[in-house]
């Protein structure tokens, strides 16, 4: 019903989860991400206590593969689903249970998984890992981006298309990307939309937004409204 694809950056710390799916806001169920820790995707009939499951076992030092494991012990529909993991090592692992609906499988490399199924075939995971492989010159959200629109090109979700998510964490305790297409005919070009508004009105702020390293961020009046003025806003801070 679904495919993601997991990328971990180690210059940058970023741990990435791009998903795409032919049902209602898939951002709300599938994607979890943890500063230092990894990225999960949980997929097909979804499980989501399965997500923060696997990511407190590699939070624990467990490979994917044994967080995975552990995270299924106690789940008796583990045959429905299908989860995926990325470390901090760049290390991946993948679950498809035996009912998933085909075309159901994953494809994983150093830093980065792809895993889908109720796809319209084998190629939506080929293409998309072929895709992200070879556009090393696009920043990595647009790059994962690229990369899914070529799984869409390929077939994508057999049933058609409705949602679409990216979330993208470094080293804050929240995501530094968090956009979601909840419902829309084309999901992945609405995502790409929100992309280019967010590093137009969002990525010149964070460098001045609360941080683990500046805890306040910045709180200077004239600073913050010169910022604002640089960037064409008209929006004055009351004195």
């Amino acid at each position: 019903m679904t495919w993601s694809l997991l990328v971990h950056d180690p210059e940058s710390q970023a741990f990435a989860v791009a998903i795409t799916t032919c049902n209602l806001a898939v951002g709300a169920s599938c994607p979890f991400v943890r500063s230092g820790v990894g990225a999960v995707s949980t997929q097909s009939l979804t499980n989501r206590y399965l997500g923060p499951a696997v990511l407190a076992g590699l939070a624990r030092g467990l490979s994917p593969q044994a967080a995975i494991e552990g995270a299924l012990v106690g789940d008796d529909g583990k045959h429905l689903r299908q989860v995926h993991a990325l470390d901090r090592h760049g290390r991946a692992a993948a679950w498809t249970g035996r009912n998933c609906v085909a075309h159901a499988g994953s494809r994983s490399g150093q830093g980065w998984s792809v895993a889908g199924n109720m796809l319209s075939g084998e190629e939506v995971i080929s293409d998309t890992a072929a895709a992200f492989l070879t556009r090393e010159e696009l920043p990595m959200p647009e790059r994962m981006l690229a990369a899914m629109q070529a799984g869409e090109a390929a077939g994508g979700d057999r049933r058609g298309r409705q949602s679409a998510a990216l979330i993208l964490t470094t080293v804050e305790d929240f995501p530094d990307i968090d956009l979601r297409v909840d419902d829309h005919r084309a999901p992945l070009d609405e995502l790409e939309r929100l992309m280019k508004l967010w590093r137009t009105l969002r990525e010149p702020g964070l460098r001045d937004s609360p941080s683990r390293q500046n805890p306040s961020g910045l709180t200077d009046l004239d600073e913050i409204d010169e910022g604002w003025r640089r960037r064409g806003l008209d929006l004055r801070l009351s004195r």
